[in-house]
């Protein structure tokens, strides 16, 4: 059991998960254009499950996709961070940095911002040497984000193994950023 790290930007904290934190994940899983670019939409269990995952993971060791709170209203807005994807990817083994934001504060900045801190986090903290990050190639909106945090974009898309043989999001991008 590692002391879970909290990051502070200018307008979010990312912290260890609440309790309070996980009916608004789970109406962030039901709704259909928050998971818009993953297979399905995620039931309340199912949500409660992944909220749970990540608040174990940041137990054991010390950081994760923590839970992101606007510090101006003290509001759960989703989550902002990093991770060690369980899938077996072609880039593996590797460290992503990730977010999934609830609609009203998409358009902010906020992922941009968060993620800044996370790969901080990440180069900084933990000394990785590189930090990637993948998505279906429909997804305008992160790769946009993964291009303001400075991300290089893989000239080759791969196919992401948890996905069937011909589902519409099978084919991902890649994005990478090493270490100054």
């Amino acid at each position: 059991m590692r002391h879970p790290h909290e990051i502070h930007t200018q307008r979010l904290l990312l912290r260890q998960w609440r309790p309070s934190d996980f009916p608004t994940f789970a109406r962030m899983g039901a709704d259909a254009e928050v998971m818009r670019y993953f297979p399905h939409t995620l039931d309340e269990d199912a949500s409660r499950a992944l909220a749970q995952r990540c608040h174990d993971l940041i137990a054991q060791r010390g950081w994760g996709f923590w839970a992101a709170q606007e510090k101006s209203s003290g509001a759960f807005i989703g989550f902002i961070g990093l991770y060690v994807p369980a899938a077996q990817l072609p880039f593996s083994p590797c460290v992503e940095v990730g977010w999934r934001l609830a609609r009203p504060f998409w358009g902010q900045g906020l992922a941009t911002e968060g993620a800044r801190a996370a790969l901080a986090f990440g180069f900084d903290a933990l000394q990785l040497a590189e930090i990637v990050a993948f998505t279906a190639l429909a997804n305008a909106r992160s790769e946009a984000v993964m291009q303001r945090l400075g991300m290089r974009r893989d000239a080759l898309t791969f196919q992401h193994p948890a996905l069937p043989e011909g589902h519409p999001l099978r084919e991902h991008c890649l994005y990478r950023i090493a270490a100054q």
